[in-house]
Order: structure tokens, then sequence, then C-alpha cells
């Protein structure tokens, strides 16, 4: 079996991390076939959003196989490297294919460590099995996050749980997680893929170009000044008015009719 499996199923991607016997490490094998999955999600125009997962019970992904991926990165380490893994980020969402808009959920199923924990944040919702748990223990062995995993937990959940969480390196359990707002939801175990197809199917029922935009403004406004932030989402937001689809879907509103409604006039999502 391939250390990624990559299903298309309609508009959804399916990818699982599988190399669960070293709970989902990544080896260089996987990250290279995740560097060639995620760019043929990039470009498949069939496909508008992605689910990730590992493979088994125990781990979502424990971040670099240290026994190979990392000590391969020692071995051949020089003054130039860090300016090669610029453009080579770990699992390729993580840096390098960070840009793709369409949008990747992550179905965390287990532990998410390190590098695995960097993964995972780079998803853009994260739903979290009950048995989910999440650390970063590179300090025990020297190192820290380079991947995106120090960026990520403070753009996501602030400097007090990124601090917490990297200086001790003790992980976090699924509910702690959701209180760090590093989770949009727990949920039972045996319905992990269910609710994140549920999620997804709420994405879907969206106009494509606007979830696209939506993200798009959503990381470029990332630490910039106020006035700044309002601009450019001024400028996307009002692009939107020459998006061909909003005529029949304000149809669909004002007939009550579009997918997913609540309130008195619900309707099926």
């Amino acid at each position: 079996m391939p250390s990624v499996i990559y299903e298309k199923r309609g508009k959804i991607a399916y990818v699982t991390l599988n190399r669960p016997q070293v709970m989902n490490a990544v080896d260089q094998e996987m990250h290279e076939l995740l560097w060639e999955t995620w760019k043929d999600f990039r470009d498949d125009d069939a496909l508008e959003l992605a689910i990730v997962t590992g493979a088994g019970n125990q781990a979502f992904c424990s971040g670099a196989d240290l026994k190979t991926y990392t000590s391969s990165l020692s071995e051949h380490a020089d003054a130039l490297m860090p300016r090669r893994k610029i453009a080579d980020g770990l699992g390729a969402i993580t840096r390098g294919l960070h840009r793709i808009y369409k949008p990747i959920l992550a179905a965390v199923n287990g532990w998410a460590l390190a590098g695995g924990l960097e993964i995972a944040l780079a998803c853009d919702i994260r739903i979290a099995s009950e048995r989910a748990r999440f650390g970063s223990f590179e300090v025990r062995r020297g190192l820290h996050h380079g991947d995106g995993g120090i960026v990520r937990l403070v753009n996501t959940c602030g400097a007090g749980i990124a601090l917490e969480m990297l200086l001790t390196a003790e992980p976090i359990d699924a509910q702690r997680a959701l209180q760090c707002n590093l989770v949009s939801r727990v949920v039972p175990h045996a319905r992990l893929m269910e609710e994140a197809e549920t999620m997804a199917a709420q994405i879907l029922r969206n106009d494509t170009w606007a979830i696209r935009s939506a993200k798009e403004t959503i990381l470029n406004v990332i630490g910039r000044p106020l006035d700044d932030q309002l601009t450019y989402e001024a400028l996307t937001g009002y692009s939107g008015a020459a998006n061909p689809a909003v005529a029949g879907r304000l149809r669909e509103f004002y007939t009550k009719s579009d997918s997913g409604r609540a309130g008195d006039h619900g309707t099926e999502l």
C-alpha cells in the first residue's frame, strides 16, 4: 500500500496518511507523495474540497520520521539547507503549496504531534475525534517547529497556548484543544468522518468563487495593519458583484429554495 492514499469521490478528495505502523510519521517517500497529491488536488478542476486523516486509530500524524527523514536532513545539512527548505515545507501544505485556495479539512483521529501538528494546522478547519491529542515535543530533542507550527499556533490560538505547548512539550487533549480554538469541534471517534463530510457538504453548498476568495482574503489580512485589512477586504469582497452566479443564488434566497436553510423555511443540506 502507498504511504499516501488519495481518493476522489465527486467534488471531495480524501487524503489518508498511511503509515500506521509508525503513527503515520512522514518519511521522504510520504513527503514526496504528499507534494504530488496536493499539486493534483490544486490543479483538478473537478475537486473543490479535501479531507485529510490518518490511517488506523492511533494517530493522525506523529510528524517527520526521526529515523529517516530528520536524520537525512541532519546528514546533509549545510549553510544553504534552510534556504532550500523554504519552498519545501513538510507535506507540502505547510509551506510551498500553502496557497491552495480550495478548502482543506483535517479529521484528526488520534495523535497530531510535531510535524503532524503542523500539517493539521495547515488545514483550514480541524475536526477532532474525542481520542485526539495534540503536542509539540521537538524541544525535548533539541529542535522546534520549522514548518509553520509556531506561526500557525500563534495565529490560531494566540501566544499563550503556543508558549505553553512549545515550552513545556506537554500534549493537550481534544477538549482543551477545543477551548483553545485549535479545533472547531470534538466528535465521537466513530462519527469523525461522518462529521467531516457533513461540514464538507455545508461548505460545498456555497459558491466556489466566494469560498476561495474568502479563504484568500483571510490568509492575506493576517498580521496587516487595520487599514490595510479593511482595504484588502473591500477589494476582494466587492469583486463579488461581478460573479455571474450571484443572480441565481439570490433567486434561491428570495424563493427560500437554497440548500441547508435553517429556521421556519429550512431545507435539506
